[in-house]
């Protein structure tokens, strides 16, 4: 199908966005990375994922693209295993993908791939215990969980804008980063080394979980990567019909939220 839109991509750290494209990018400014492509950096969390999505679409993009890593909470993912969710959950709710587009995709893949579908789960703080990740697989049903997927996938709902999501497992759900961790990073991923070398000396972050992390976020990587180099920077946007998957319904006038209800491609 003939398509001139422009695709939005919403990932939270550098080290996502460099899988993208070799070149610095600074949070909350849109970068052109590809004549119908363009990215914008939020840093971690929902409330910067809210406002990179917001800069996206008052810069006329009329799809969106959460891509990055996530959190295993199957204990069958191992760092570098892809996901391409087919339904998003937030707060309680299922919020839609695009499954036309997300199955183009996954058609596209390499076979050295490990990709998996099923339900990613929003949440608001990192998960720093294997139990917080067993009770959230517990309520949601998810395979995976990031911090910023749910908000991207909310604002396209309500917009009746194409989304998908594009997730690379980076911690297991047996291991996950120290908390303490979170005092020496920055919004956008990068480290403070300078804090950083006293909590390795004095043990709060053991140089072995340091190498696990690096290990994950590399595994990660380069699935994004090669994900990145088959597909190409559209994403095979330009194929894909603006209707979305699924319909946010006026329901939430009534407490009822969004259906699964699906919408004419």
């Amino acid at each position: 199908m003939e398509d001139s839109g422009i695709l939005g991509i919403v990932s939270a750290l550098k080290s996502e966005a460099s899988c993208l494209m070799k070149m610095r990018f600074a949070l909350f400014k849109v970068a052109r990375i590809a004549p119908t492509t363009r990215l914008c950096l939020s840093g971690m969390g929902p409330e910067g994922a809210l406002k990179a999505t917001q800069i996206l679409h008052e810069n006329g993009v009329d799809a969106l693209l959460s891509f990055g890593v996530a959190a295993a909470l199957d204990n069958a993912l191992v760092p570098g295993d892809l996901v391409l969710p087919e339904m998003i959950h937030s707060n309680g709710r299922s919020l839609p993908v695009s499954l036309e587009w997300r199955e183009r995709i996954a058609e596209l893949l390499p076979s050295c791939l490990t990709v998996a579908g099923g339900t990613l789960a929003g949440t608001e703080k990192p998960l720093f215990l294997r139990q917080e990740k067993i009770k959230l697989r517990e309520e949601t049903g998810a395979c995976a969980a990031d911090m910023e997927t749910a908000t991207v996938a909310e604002f396209a709902a309500r917009a009746d804008l194409p989304f998908i999501a594009i997730r690379a497992i980076v911690d297991p759900l047996e291991f996950s980063p120290p908390s303490v961790l979170m005092n020496v990073v920055h919004p956008d991923g990068t480290t403070d080394i300078l804090r950083l070398l006293p909590l390795l000396f004095n043990g709060s972050i053991p140089f072995k979980t340091l190498f696990h992390l690096g290990m994950g976020m590399h595994a990660a990587r380069s699935t994004l990567s090669k994900a990145v180099k088959t597909v190409g920077l559209t994403f095979k946007r330009e194929l894909t019909d603006r209707s979305h998957a699924y319909a946010l319904i006026a329901g939430e006038e009534t407490g009822d939220g969004i259906t699964n209800a699906p919408v004419n491609n």
